[in-house]
């Protein structure tokens, strides 16, 4: 195929594609719009049912928690996929050439501050989950970002001791078996897989809910360490030398 021919088709192919995004544009309900019931049915029976004032959690981690846990899964999965393929690549060598992040005093006593504040703003997130807006994969999103910060603030070295990849891929592994146990223990108990059986608390307390507490606290565990799992990846691919890429 000629260089001319490939840019005909990539301007034909940018064409159309564009072509597709106004039209979906246009098909786009009024802002505010909602013309489907299923959002209202929720709104209605979420907290009474499950006394949980966050709904979004309530559909992720009850009402459609068997679909949630696919999508845990193709996290886990992607991740575990990535380690594999890279490390097969770098023959499982062990490198000590760890760069060193220069940064300012500043900026390192600053950005430690925030580390603390992005551990516990992360937390808050995850264990809210069933109350207000978040959840585990926010939340979880959220406590990786605060071990890259380490990265970025302290450099390779520190990162090194608090993302020990043993311990993190236990602690991703933990989380996506304890999504499963959940609903095997659901099973167990007489009723569906992933069926919400236990109390559902008091309206508005953190520990209401029933299992979606369970499930996104689970959740949020198996996010924070699959991130943390890329990052370190990612940083080792970094480190090669440019002979090896």
């Amino acid at each position: 195929m000629t260089v001319r021919s490939r840019q005909i088709m990539a301007l034909g192919s940018a064409a159309a594609l564009g072509l597709l995004l106004v039209w979906g544009v246009m098909r786009l309900p009024d802002f505010g719009a909602y013309p489907e019931s299923y959002g209202d049915m929720l709104n209605a029976a979420a907290v009474a049912e499950r006394h949980v004032t966050n709904i979004p959690s309530a559909v992720n981690f009850d009402y459609r928690a068997f679909d949630t846990l696919g999508e845990e899964f193709m996290l886990f999965v992607a991740v575990a996929g990535l380690a594999v393929l890279f490390r097969e690549q770098r023959g499982q060598s062990d490198r000590k050439n760890l760069s060193v992040v220069q940064v300012s005093e500043a900026v390192r006593w600053m950005g430690s501050g925030l580390i603390g504040f992005t551990v516990l703003f992360g937390m808050m997130i995850v264990l809210h989950g069933s109350l207000t807006p978040g959840g585990g994969f926010q939340g979880g999103l959220i406590l990786a970002m605060a071990v890259l910060l380490i990265y970025l603030i302290r450099g390779d070295e520190a990162f090194e001791r608090v993302s020990r990849r043993a311990f993190v891929e236990a602690l991703e592994a933990s989380g996506a078996g304890a999504y499963i146990l959940i609903g095997l223990a659901m099973l167990a108990a007489g009723g569906m897989f992933l069926e919400n059986l236990l109390p559902i608390g008091r309206l508005r307390e953190v520990y209401s809910g029933g299992t979606i507490f369970l499930i996104n606290l689970a959740t949020g565990v198996e996010v924070s360490a699959a991130f943390v799992l890329l990052f370190a990846e990612f940083l080792e691919e970094s480190r090669k030398p440019s002979s090896e890429r």
